[in-house]
Formats: C-alpha cells, structure tokens, sequence
C-alpha cells in the first residue's frame, strides 16, 4: 500500500485498517471485482490517499488519441476509460482517426503542441505514430501506448498479452478438430496485437502439421464484420472442406459467422475468435452458433487500466513499464451453462476480468 499524501489521508488509513482488522486481506480499489465476488466484502473500499491536489481541481488533462473507434470493442473500451477518467478526475480529450494512420499522427502531434498532461495512444501503425511520440517524449509528456509499439522505453506499453488470447482460442480449435483439417485464417498484418497473435498462429501450424490454412482473408476499414463476411463466403465456396475459421478479432469472428450462416455451413464449419462484448456474446449464443470459442479481457475494463496508468505518470507515481492484463477463455458452452448475455453476467462469472490491482490509483474511489 503506498503512502498517504496527507495527514487526513493517514486517520482514514488507520481508521479502515481497524474497522477491518478482522478480515485477511483488504479489498482494492474497482468496485466491478467486488460485486463479482460477493463474498469477499459487504463494505465497499475505500481510497487509500488523498487525491492530489491538481486531480481533486479537475485540472489535469489526458488526451486519447485512437487509431479506431467503430465496432463493440472500441465502444466498450472508450465506456471504461471515460468512466475511470470521471473517477479519478482528470478531462480525458478524445480525438479517433477513423482507421486514418495519417490523421492518427497529427492527432497526436496536436496533443503535444497543447501541452496536455499524459498521453494514451490506443492502437495505430508505428510507422506514423512514433515520430509523433518521440516529440511527446521530449516534450516531457508521459505517454501510455495501448497495442501500438511506441518506439521508445520512455513510454509504458500497455497489452492484453495476445499470444496468450491467441493461445488459448488455438487450443479449443486443436481438440475440437483433432488437430487436422483444412482451414481458414483472418488476419491484417500492420496492427500490434494482430501482429501477435499472428505469431502464435505461424507456430501452432509447425506444431501442428495436421492443420492445413487453405486460405487468409481480412480486411480492417468501419464495416469490417460485413467485409470479411463477403471474403468467407468466397473463401468458403473455393474450399468445401474447410473445417474451422480462426479469426482473433471479433470483428473478423463475426463476419466469419455472417458467412457459415449465410452458406448453412454451421453443423460442419465452426468458429474461434478473440475479443468479446454484450454484441459478441448475443452472436455466440444464439441457436446453431458456429462461433464456439472465444479468448479475450474485458475491453471496458482495459480502457480503465490505460487512464489509470496515466494518471499515475502525471502524479509522478511508479508504474511498470510493460503492463499486461491477462486473458480468459470464454467458450460457447460456458455462456450457455451459465444464462450469460452480457459483458456484466460475464464478469460476475469471470471474476478475474476485472484487475483493480494492474496500475492501481490510490486515491480513485470505489466505481
């Protein structure tokens, strides 16, 4: 636990520390862990630190720059971010390129020509962002880069630990089709996380030299799922015998799923993405799904951890400088078993979801 700024931060310290002497361990900040796990505590918790005092004014600003906004996750993202950003009391400062690398850039650079306090870049091409964010460096302005390579130590990288989302969804692919059989892989190549769990992908068709990629389809603009549906169909009707679609983004799932739909291939041809949302789920679930698996976090909840870790940059707190949220496997079955429909039922269920401890701001009160 780290020091109190004051000395009114001090008597609440001692006075919690009393109040809950009977109890093992006491409950971190982020109110989403505790009403999962019902058990752990009655009594929300509470901040262990004054805020500081630029905080407590509103004074402090943290621009978001984004490479994208459409699409489930996104949305979801930015509702986590905005909600932390309101809970800690900074003026988040939104600007989306639209998937438009060049915009991204001067998005950024108009950032760090108005001397904000921190910076998050959430995706983009490194190519276009890192000149700008070497400028943001010298500049002194702390800097979060969320699935995009910054180009610089001086930056915290944040991530969702793709290999690992892109793992463990290629594990439910190898046991569902005994490790052989034709199939066909979404991926953009040029996006950090796709990126990476493109890596796994190369490695687990060496492992696994049962596994045919008969065809690579993707395509990543503001109506992806609709894009990709089009290219599965082709590529499904080019290759009959296909037996699963691995598509790590859930945009790129489900247009996999538009088009096994559309061909009535869902008895035979089934699906494995990443990433999840309220929308994702309702396609997962529905009846005859061919999407049968997914590995993912929670994206609201990963947009909280990218202001919290700014935050703590401008308050001149420590932060790691590589910081990973752990994914969760998430199967059809699961979801089913467990009358799950939205992103809320999903982290009651899956309690680890939800890391009030990565990036932890002492002073943020209970959400």
């Amino acid at each position: 636990m780290r020091n109190t700024r004051s000395l009114l931060g001090v008597l609440v310290g001692l006075i919690a520390a009393v109040g809950l002497a009977g109890c093992s361990q006491g409950a971190p900040a982020g109110g989403a862990a505790s009403s999962a796990a019902p058990s752990a505590a009655s009594a929300a918790p509470s901040p262990t630190a004054s805020a500081p005092e630029r905080f407590a004014s509103g004074e402090v600003r943290i621009a978001l720059v984004r490479q994208l906004s459409s699409g489930d996750y996104f949305e979801q993202w930015l509702a986590g971010a905005e909600a932390e950003a309101k809970a800690i009391g900074v003026r988040l400062e939104v600007s989306s390129a639209d998937g438009n690398n060049d915009k991204q850039a001067l998005n950024l650079e108009q950032a760090v020509n108005t001397k904000v306090d921190a910076i998050i870049v959430d995706h983009g091409f490194a190519d276009t962002v890192q000149p700008a964010i070497k400028k943001a460096v010298e500049a002194g302005i702390p800097l979060v880069a969320f699935d995009v390579d910054p180009g610089t130590p001086e930056a915290v990288v944040l991530g969702q630990d793709d290999h690992r989302i892109a793992a463990k969804a290629l594990e439910v692919l190898k046991a569902d089709t005994g490790g052989t059989g034709e199939v066909i892989y979404v991926y953009v190549a040029g996006f950090a996380p796709l990126d990476r769990r493109n890596e796994v992908w190369e490695q687990f068709k060496k492992d696994n030299p049962g596994i045919k990629q008969v065809a690579q389809i993707g395509v990543v603009n503001s109506s992806t799922a609709s894009a990709v549906a089009d290219q599965a169909k082709a590529a499904l009707q080019a290759n009959p015998n296909v037996k699963a679609i691995f598509a790590p983004y859930d945009e790129f799932a489900k247009g996999a799923v538009l088009a096994v739909k559309e061909l009535g291939l869902q008895d035979r041809v089934k699906v494995y993405g990443a990433d999840i949302s309220t929308a994702d789920i309702a396609v997962m679930t529905e009846p005859n799904s061919p999407w049968v698996a997914t590995a993912a976090t929670d994206p609201s909840n990963v947009g909280r951890v990218a202001v919290r870790a700014a935050a703590l940059l401008v308050a001149g707190e420590p932060v790691d400088k590589t910081l990973n949220v752990p994914p969760a496997l998430i199967t059809q079955q699961r979801l089913r078993d467990g009358g799950i429909t939205n992103m809320e039922r999903l982290v009651a269920a899956i309690p680890e979801l939800t890391t009030p401890d990565v990036a932890r701001v002492p002073w943020a009160p209970a959400s």
